[in-house]
């Protein structure tokens, strides 16, 4: 208890904490809006229970990797050389998360396309069940997971202060959970948005396994700018609606 009062008694610890809380904000971001989506796929009394377990789920695996730092730290070593590039354990699961974050995009995009799939018109269906949901909410938790917390191991070397912003940043995450997914919900054209989002970070993750790391201010400032435009174009139809004598 004395250490840890002496630790935040520091301004730069409150300094770091500031700094990594933000960082695992933004990071979860990505977590998020997968998670909305894919909540969204279930009835209407399952999808809370879905976003809670699959957030839930993200803070369990930060914190266990957090108490694994020295083995988390290894997974930056390389394994083996192909081609001249050396591939880390944390490259290959960036891979292969990005790959199932642009195969699941994909698929998402095209049920929103052709909603009426052939199989479906012939008497089949689909169905998803919240065991699905939450199965590959955990997936992505635990590549986006691993990533957030290599970075924040980068910005810190005090385990309280990466706890404490884990913690926080989670807990932003569930309350900013149900608003998001509500308002993805009510807004179908923010649906194609979302998973335009997720490919894009999809193709990110893979290209960054392959060592072009692209800086996330990039990525972020160009969903902002499409997330703005796509604000802008809602404006305009509800005023077009307004003008027509539309609710």
């Amino acid at each position: 208890m004395d250490t840890l009062f002496a630790l935040f008694s520091d301004p730069a610890a409150w300094a770091a904490l500031a700094t990594l809380t933000l960082m695992e904000v933004v990071l979860g971001i990505d977590n998020l809006i997968f998670v909305s989506i894919l909540s969204n796929k279930l009835p209407e009394h399952q999808r809370g229970r879905a976003r809670r377990i699959g957030i839930a789920g993200a803070l369990v695996l930060r914190l266990i990797l957090l108490g694994t730092v020295a083995v988390i730290v290894q997974l930056t070593d390389p394994v083996f050389t192909l081609f001249s590039q050396a591939f880390s354990w944390r490259d290959l699961i960036l891979i292969a998360g990005g790959l199932f974050l642009v195969w699941k995009a994909t698929t998402e995009i095209h049920e929103h396309v052709d909603p009426f799939p052939e199989d479906q018109e012939a008497g089949g269906s689909t169905v998803t069940t919240i065991a699905a949901v939450v199965g590959q909410i955990l997936v992505l938790d635990l590549v986006f997971s691993i990533d957030s917390i290599i970075t924040a191991v980068g910005m810190s070397d005090q385990i309280p202060v990466m706890v404490l912003a884990v913690v926080l940043a989670v807990s932003l995450m569930l309350l900013a959970a149900e608003p998001l997914a509500n308002f993805i919900h009510a807004n179908p054209t923010i649906v194609m948005l979302a998973l335009g989002f997720l490919l894009l970070i999809g193709t990110t993750l893979i290209a960054d396994g392959f060592g072009a790391h692209v800086p996330k201010g990039y990525i972020y400032a160009a969903m902002a700018f499409s997330a703005f435009i796509e604000g802008l174009n809602m404006m305009s139809r509800r005023a077009r609606r307004r003008r027509l004598g539309l609710n």
